[in-house]
């Protein structure tokens, strides 16, 4: 077993509160579906699962070019067609205190799959379905990161 005093886990813990059983309609925008969402119903942190449509022309963040530059590039796939998805994320507030979801989903057609984040815009095709669970007794944060500039989860 591997072990680095200088990568300790960060941690916090948790119980659940409410959960939510949703259903997106055809052309809704997943994550700003998801972050409305939780905004109306005071949901400030939470785990998720999703499966249903991703529409033609959703686009999903695959990946940095380089995995080990200073300067991050996010390199972006757009679905030339309707795929099958699931996935699974979390929200957890901002500096601000607003609900922002981070989540991943694996897209397949046709014995072809990609897997990607959701951030820049993944269309509903017909029907999805997301369970939330809220996450209560927590004070967790998503941050700016000042070296990679991603909007890390901060376990407090």
């Amino acid at each position: 077993m591997f072990y680095s005093e200088a990568h300790i886990m960060k941690y916090s813990e948790a119980k659940t509160g409410r959960t939510f059983v949703i259903r997106l309609e055809d052309g809704d925008i997943l994550h700003k579906s998801i972050e409305a969402f939780a905004i109306e119903h005071h949901i400030k942190r939470a785990k998720l699962n999703v499966l249903g449509g991703a529409d033609k022309g959703s686009i999903l963040i695959v990946g940095p070019e380089n995995g080990r530059s200073e300067t991050i590039v996010p390199m972006e796939f757009v679905l030339p067609d309707v795929y099958e998805i699931t996935g699974t994320g979390t929200i957890f507030p901002d500096s601000e205190g607003h609900p922002e979801l981070h989540m991943h989903i694996s897209c397949g057609r046709n014995g072809i799959a990609h897997t990607g984040c959701v951030r820049r815009g993944i269309k509903v095709w017909h029907v999805m379905e997301i369970i939330i669970t809220e996450l209560i007794d927590n004070n967790s944060t998503r941050d700016t990161d000042p070296i990679t500039g991603f909007r890390l989860l901060q376990p407090k």
